[in-house]
C-alpha cells in the first residue's frame, strides 16, 4: 500500500468465464495444496523479511524470484520497470488470460519487533541513510505468490489458459527523480504479449483477524495525489515583522482554510475525500521571520469529477490567501505521487467473492467500506478488469486497537493467514477460467 493506509479488509470480483471444458477437480483440492506448500511459503517470507530492499532497488528479491520461477519451467523475464520480474505459464487447454501480482519493495522504517528473522537492514532513501523493513507485507505477497506460481506450474496441463505472475517493484513510490512502479510496468507492455484478459491482487491487512478476507466492489481504495505549496514572504527581523511579510502567518492560514474544501465544498454524501499537510518548513531561528514557507501535502478523493475540483480549489486557496497577505504561492499538484482510484470490477467481483467463500467460510468473506489509503494496482485496472481484496493478518489473541497499522515499526503479519492467500488467488483464477476447486475448510 502506499502511504496510504491503515483501514481494513478488502476489495473483490471476476468477470465472466470463458467457457472452456473443465478439468479433474481432485487437482484443485487448494487445502491440500496450500497445506503442501504452507512451510516453504513460510521460509520464503521470513528470508525476504530479513532482507528488504526499497523500491527499484528489489536486486535480490528480484533474483530470488527469477531463479524460482525459472526452476519451475516458467518464461521469464527481468528488469521490467528496473527491476520487476513477470513469468508466463501456458495452460495444456484453450482459455484466458489472467495476471497475478505481487509488490516487493521494503519501506524506510525501523523494524522494532523481536523475531529471530527481524530487518537489521540499512538502505539508502533520497540521499538519506535509512533503516528498512517490509512494514506494509510486500513480503508476504511475494512469498504466497512464488508458492502459487509453484502450485499451478505443478499442474499446468490442467489449467484453462495462460497466467502471468508479474512481481512489481516500487509500490510505495519510486525514490526522487526516477519512474516505477505499475504505471511503468504497463506502459512498458506488462499486461500485453499475451493480452491478460483479468488481473487479480491481494494485501495483507494487520488489523483484520488471521483467517478473514476482506472485499469492496467499485470503488474501493482512494485515489492520490501529492501537492507541494511554497509560500514566499519577504525576510525581516522577528521583533519588527512590519518591515516583512510573513509567509509562516499566510502558510497557516493557507493550512486552516484548506479544510474548507472537504466541510464546504465538497458532497460527502456521495464521496468522502481527506486533504493533509504532512510537512510544514521554513526558518531557522526564533527571531527571525523567514523569507518562504514549503509544505507537502496529500489528496485522497474517490472521484474524478471530486478530484478535479480538490485541485483548483487548493490552488485558489493558496493564492488568494497569499495575495492577500502581499505573499506569493506556487502550488504543483502532483509532485511525485498520482495514483487512480482503485476499482474492482462489480461484475468480476461478484463471482470472485463466491470463490473466496469457497476457500474461506461465508462467515470469513467480509465487505468492507471505502478505504483512504492507495493502490497503485489500479493503473492496472484501469486497462483491464481487476480485482484487488486483502487478507486478514493480526493474531486472533490481539485486540483490533493494540494491532501496530501499516508503515509502523511495529507492523506484524501472522504467518498462520498465508497459506489462505495462496488458497485464495488460486480460487479467483480458477473461478474466471472456468475451472472448479475444491476446499473442505468451511
Amino acid at each position: 500500500m502506499h502511504v496510504r493506509a491503515t483501514a481494513t479488509l478488502v476489495a473483490l470480483f471476476a468477470l465472466p468465464a470463458i467457457a472452456v471444458p473443465a478439468t479433474s477437480q481432485e487437482n484443485w483440492d487448494l487445502d491440500a495444496i496450500a497445506d503442501g506448500l504452507e512451510a516453504q511459503v513460510i521460509e520464503w517470507r521470513r528470508d525476504i523479511h530479513q532482507n528488504p530492499e526499497l523500491s527499484n532497488r528489489e536486486f535480490r528479491t528480484a533474483a530470488l524470484v527469477a531463479e524460482h520461477l525459472e526452476a519451475l519451467g516458467i518464461e521469464v523475464t527481468t528488469g521490467v520497470a528496473h527491476t520487476g520480474v513477470v513469468g508466463v505459464l501456458h495452460g495444456g487447454r484453450p482459455g484466458p488470460v489472467v495476471a497475478l501480482r505481487a509488490d516487493m519493495d521494503a519501506l524506510p522504517v525501523p523494524e522494532r519487533n523481536d523475531l529471530p528473522f527481524r530487518s537489521e537492514v540499512i538502505g539508502e532513501f533520497n540521499g538519506a541513510e535509512v533503516p528498512v523493513m517490509h512494514a506494509c507485507g510486500h513480503d508476504a505477497h511475494v512469498a504466497i505468490l512464488m508458492g502459487v506460481a509453484e502450485a499451478f506450474a505443478a499442474r499446468r496441463d490442467d489449467i484453462n489458459g495462460t497466467l502471468k505472475f508479474i512481481f512489481q517493484p516500487a509500490e510505495e513510490g519510486p525514490p526522487e527523480g526516477e519512474e516505477g512502479g505499475a504505471k511503468l510496468m504497463r506502459e512498458e507492455g506488462v499486461l500485453r504479449n499475451p493480452d491478460v484478459d483479468a488481473i487479480f491482487g491481494l494485501h495483507m491487512q494487520a488489523q483484520a483477524p488471521v483467517g478473514t478476507i476482506g472485499y469492496r466492489l467499485g470503488p474501493a481504495m482512494a485515489s492520490a495525489q501529492d501537492f507541494r505549496i511554497v509560500v514566499k514572504g519577504r525576510q525581516s527581523h522577528g521583533a519588527n515583522p512590519a518591515s516583512g511579510i510573513d509567509p509562516i502567518v499566510t502558510a497557516s492560514q493557507i493550512v486552516l482554510a484548506l479544510q474548507t474544501i472537504v466541510s464546504r465544498t465538497l458532497n460527502l454524501t456521495q464521496n468522502p475525500a481527506v486533504i493533509s499537510v504532512g510537512t510544514f518548513h521554513s526558518g531557522l531561528r526564533s527571531n527571525i521571520i523567514p523569507e518562504q514557507v514549503e509544505m507537502l501535502g496529500t489528496i485522497r478523493t474517490f472521484d474524478p469529477e471530486q478530484t478535479a475540483t480538490v485541485h483548483r480549489r487548493i490552488r485558489e486557496i493558496a493564492t488568494h490567501i497569499a495575495a492577500s497577505a502581499g505573499a506569493e504561492a506556487e502550488v504543483t499538484i502532483p509532485v511525485t505521487v498520482s495514483y487512480p482510484v482503485t476499482h474492482n470490477d462489480p461484475e468480476l467481483g461478484a463471482s470472485s467473492v463466491e470463490a473466496l467463500r469457497g476457500v474461506a467460510g461465508d462467515e470469513r468473506v467480509l465487505e468492507t467500506p471505502l478505504i483512504g489509503g492507495a493502490e497503485d494496482f489500479s493503473f492496472f485496472q484501469e486497462e483491464v478488469p481487476g480485482f484487488y481484496f486483502f487478507l486478514g493478518a493480526k493474531p486472533l489473541d490481539v485486540a483490533r486497537e493494540d494491532a501496530s497499522a501499516h508503515h509502523t515499526p511495529g507492523f506484524f503479519v501472522d504467518e498462520n493467514g498465508l497459506s489462505l492467500g495462496v488458497k485464495a488467488l488460486m480460487a479467483v483464477t480458477l473461478d474466471y477460467m472456468g475451472q472448479s476447486s475444491l476446499s473442505t475448510e468451511r
